[in-house]
């Protein structure tokens, strides 16, 4: 059986989410950079043809859950990209691609904390449940990866 998750552990989807992205991108035609160290936030480089090059940073998720992204590692503007992969089990994973400067019009899935005077240090979050899933739709990786072709 194919798409079982629960059998891989987190370095392993995570993994296999970043790869699954770069390929797909691939498959429609960019040309896909990787970085040699992660220590920056960007797991990948990407371009079609001549166009501009945008940075991705790649997250995964089992079902709906929370992810985040600190603010130090993911500062929002025009070329970078969180692409997200939601994992289910035993179904291919849905991919999103999402703008980075999205976050700067939070709502319900898109948070901004900063956990003033506490030790957890500023992120981006993405607040992925069923109620949130009609915003998250418009971010779908096909209708992206269209817009990111005529750029």
């Amino acid at each position: 059986m194919r798409y079982i998750w629960s059998k891989l552990n987190k370095q392993q989807v995570g993994t296999f989410s970043e790869y699954f992205v770069k390929m797909e991108l691939t498959m429609h035609g960019f040309q896909v950079y990787t970085t040699e160290v992660d220590d920056r936030g960007i797991d990948f480089v990407a371009r079609y043809n001549e166009g501009p090059f945008f940075t991705f940073q790649v997250k995964s998720v089992r079902g709906f859950n929370y992810v985040f992204m600190q603010k130090d590692k993911f500062s929002p503007s025009k070329e970078l990209y969180l692409a997200l992969a939601i994992l289910s089990e035993s179904e291919e994973p849905n991919l999103y691609l999402i703008p980075s400067t999205a976050w700067l019009e939070p709502n319900d899935l898109f948070k901004d904390k900063n956990y003033e005077g506490k030790k957890s240090r500023p992120e981006w979050g993405l607040n992925i449940s069923e109620k949130n899933m009609p915003l998250l739709n418009e971010y779908q990786f096909s209708q992206v990866v269209e817009a990111l072709i005529n750029k």
